[in-house]
């Protein structure tokens, strides 16, 4: 037999959730076959199997998680049949630990997985006694007085980094749960457990106080995917480390909204808003670099490149996503209209591979598809600095004394403090600015 443990699917990602499975128990399977889908924090891939034979057991459920380096699946060459006196002890072995995985007491390090042959008991030192390994239904309210004295007087043994990653996602100190593990280790049951007991206890009806309004109850809780992981990370360090500012303007797109039908070949679409936004601002970048480098050696120097890798902010069902147009700097528009369309429906049916959501160097967010004016942008961490678009109306509008209905929309720039000052920024927008309501000025470079 043999076991197909999760591999690192790219860029250190320590967990999939499993979306469905492609085979079933019983199954003959062949060499690359597909056995799941599963979604990454980058995209949902497809798993293939590294042996050929027949489906023996199926390790985790759809919907649920599975952490890299645990089983996914396990394969039978065929070489040996189940009554076998050989297969006998392995047959045994399987057995227990699929009971054992069914009860969740975690006795097996998640993060570690199983080894190919039969288990081994874990080396100690001779005179070192063993601890009793606590029932998986244990909880920490319901340990012995004589265990809690034993938890306080020892240092916490949280073995696995990614039961402590799993700890600390949740709230958890470690030093509050009771262990489980046969050397007084604490498991990933353990973290799940003491989570489970500590959002019961929250979600317990709260008696109302005098004239206070009652408690609002929790009726149901849903944990992040894991690209909502990865967005909150992103997000939350982007705020607690870059000190950002923002400016605005509104411009008159009015001349580039009547050239734009004109722009697209015989037979061929109109290039988008966004394409056409991004291809003049990559034209002014190249008067202010600063606004595409990157903060590098502890936040003292400043890297500029020799060109511009474009993120695009796209929304799918996942959640945000950020693929990006390597060398943008060198495209026409044509290209990076062609481009975005390619990279908007990857993105939007799960498929966008792990490399093209990577080492963007400015970011162009186009959130008046959404209907709204404008936003106050979040930085696409490490990068120092977004451009966001608003929606395009028709406003009244004066132009030479006159008031006359133009084509406005709101042009926001958020960008890192300790790049440039404000004036920079402000005359990286203008020159945008310039350029979109001068359309012609620049076509030649378009």
């Amino acid at each position: 037999m043999q076991t197909f443990h999760l591999p690192d699917l790219g860029e250190g990602l320590t967990e999939a959730v499993l979306v469905r499975w492609a085979v079933a128990v019983g199954d003959e399977i062949v060499l690359d076959q597909v056995i799941a889908e599963v979604e990454t924090a980058k995209s949902i891939v497809d798993l293939p199997t590294p042996y050929a034979g027949t489906v023996l057991a199926l390790h985790g459920e759809e919907g649920g998680t599975i952490l890299t380096g645990a089983p996914v699946i396990e394969v039978g060459d065929g070489s040996a049949a189940p009554d076998t006196p050989a297969a006998a002890p392995h047959a045994a072995e399987h057995e227990a630990y699929r009971a054992e995985e069914q009860a969740g007491s975690g006795n097996v390090l998640i993060g570690y997985g199983t080894g190919a042959g039969p288990a081994k008991g874990r080396r100690r030192r001779a005179g070192t006694a063993v601890r009793q390994a606590a029932p998986a239904n244990a909880t920490p309210s319901s340990a012995t007085p004589e265990a809690a004295r034993l938890r306080s007087d020892r240092p916490v043994a949280v073995r696995s980094p990614i039961v402590r990653r799993l700890a600390r996602e949740l709230g958890i100190d470690p030093a509050t749960v009771a262990p489980s593990g046969t050397d007084g280790t604490v498991t990933r049951a353990d973290v799940l457990r003491a989570a489970e007991n500590t959002a019961s206890q929250a979600s317990e009806p709260v008696a109302p106080l005098g004239a206070e309004p009652s408690q609002l109850t929790v009726i149901s809780s849903e944990r992040f995917s894991p690209l909502r992981k990865a967005v909150s990370a992103t997000l939350s360090r982007s705020r607690s480390e870059i000190p950002e500012a923002t400016v605005w303007v509104d411009v008159d797109v009015t001349r580039l909204w009547e050239l734009r039908p004109d722009m697209a070949a015989p037979g061929e679409r109109a290039p988008s808003v966004t394409a056409l936004f991004a291809r003049y601002a990559l034209l002014a970048l190249e008067q202010y670099p600063l606004l595409a480098s990157r903060i590098v050696g502890g936040g003292t120097e400043l890297a500029l490149f020799d060109g511009v890798h474009l993120g695009v902010a796209v929304d799918t069902e996942r959640g945000l996503m950020v693929p990006v147009i390597p060398r943008a700097d060198t495209l026409s528009l044509a290209a990076i209209d062609g481009a975005l369309r390619e990279l908007a429906a990857t993105a939007r049916d799960g498929k966008m591979p792990p490399e093209r959501l990577r080492d963007s160097t400015f970011t162009v967010n186009n959130y008046g598809g959404f209907g709204v004016d404008g936003s106050a942008a979040i930085i696409n961490y490490p990068n120092v600095a977004i451009l966001g678009i608003g929606r395009i109306l028709e406003r009244p509008w004066v132009v030479e004394g006159a008031i006359v209905p133009r084509r406005i929309a709101q042009l926001s720039l958020v960008f890192d403090h300790r790049v440039c000052d404000g004036g920079y920024a402000a005359g990286f927008l203008r020159a945008v600015v310039d350029l979109l309501e001068h359309p012609l000025t620049a076509y030649p470079r378009v």
